[in-house]
């Protein structure tokens, strides 16, 4: 197989809030793999928080092409050969594989894998601002049935931020601090938004917090974890911490990995969510081929950017609908010379 690898910039409509950065652009790996004239393709999102970047992420697919051998539908073998680091990477060559074996039999991956197309709705991003700038914002999100609240803004006024989103809409609401809160502010929070009908509360505390099996306990709204949960080795441990977990392929390293996560889950009597960094439709499409597997969904990535360079993920009544194309159905899109 030929594997080529390049760095892509992509932009968003509006500066992007959390609590611990702010962004307008995020740079993306993208991958090809070329078999019998035939070309899968693949991205990955790399996390600056676990020392990933596009450039090393670009870096190590360069390094780890002659690992891939011929054979396109070898992937226990292939990932056994992969070194274990630059999740994002591997989860871009795991795309590009899954693409390319839908292209090569002529049908969509969620087939191959033996799902439906049609996932749990997507929810959309109200990033962090005040209360009634968040409110605003919530406000005019009429095209989705479920939205989540950034916080963990360390100023005391987070739950006057749902209070205000509350009062301005009746849809589902989720919150993400991005691990910002303290235990004692998590105490304090939590039944207030319970009473405010919030669906459950993402990863409250640090990853690894010693408080975590203590808030877990405490919290009326389930707890999902995204920082504390990686790979299917970690999924074990979050059952001590928390009621669900967050899978993103740019954590797993591709599609295998986060299915094992789902199934575990499963047996750990664990809920599961399926999560996305910035991506353009051609990193949106991977995840969406699994979705069906999960309780809740916000693969909103391409949903935020100025303009999507891979069409092809449906947005239809609030759902992320994976093509019926073969592969990850995404075709990237050419800009118009004139």
């Amino acid at each position: 197989m030929e594997v080529s690898a390049r760095v892509a910039t992509l932009e968003l409509a509006q500066t992007f809030v959390i609590s611990r950065e702010t962004t307008d652009t995020a740079d993306v790996v993208q991958v090809e793999i070329r078999h019998e004239g035939v070309s899968g393709f693949g991205e990955g999102a790399p996390i600056d928080r676990y020392d990933e970047s596009a450039e090393s992420a670009l870096a190590y697919v360069e390094e780890q092409a002659e690992a891939l051998g011929d054979d396109p539908f070898a992937l226990d073998e292939i990932e056994a050969r992969l070194e274990p680091r630059e999740w994002a990477a591997r989860s871009a060559i795991d795309a590009a594989l899954h693409d390319l074996q839908g292209k090569l039999v002529e049908l969509p991956v969620w087939r191959l894998l033996g799902l439906r197309p049609e996932g749990p709705p997507t929810s959309w991003p109200i990033w962090r601002g005040d209360p009634d700038d968040m409110a605003r914002r919530a406000a005019g999100a009429v095209d989705f049935l479920m939205l989540k609240l950034k916080l963990g803004a360390r100023d005391g006024l987070d739950v006057e931020r749902v209070r205000a989103v509350r009062q301005v809409t009746r849809v589902p609401l989720q919150v993400d601090v991005n691990e910002y809160w303290t235990l004692e502010e998590a105490l304090d929070a939590l039944p207030q938004l319970a009473e405010l009908g919030v669906v459950y509360c993402e990863q409250p505390l640090p990853a690894g917090d010693p408080a975590g099996p203590r808030l877990k306990a405490a919290s009326p709204i389930p707890i999902y974890v995204d920082e504390d949960c990686h790979r299917l080795s970690d999924v074990a441990a979050c059952a001590e911490r928390a009621h669900g977990i967050n899978i993103k392929l740019a954590k797993s390293g591709g599609i295998r990995e986060a299915v094992r996560m789902a199934h575990a889950a499963r047996a750990l009597d664990l809920g599961v969510m399926l999560g996305c960094m910035i991506e353009s439709g051609l990193g949106i499409s991977a995840a969406a081929q699994i979705s069906t597997l999960c309780d809740y969904v916000d693969l909103d990535g391409n949903l935020l950017l100025a303009e999507d360079p891979w069409p092809g993920v449906e947005f239809r009544d609030g759902v992320q609908f994976p093509s019926d194309e073969p592969g990850l159905g995404v075709r990237q899109e050419v800009p118009d010379p004139r």
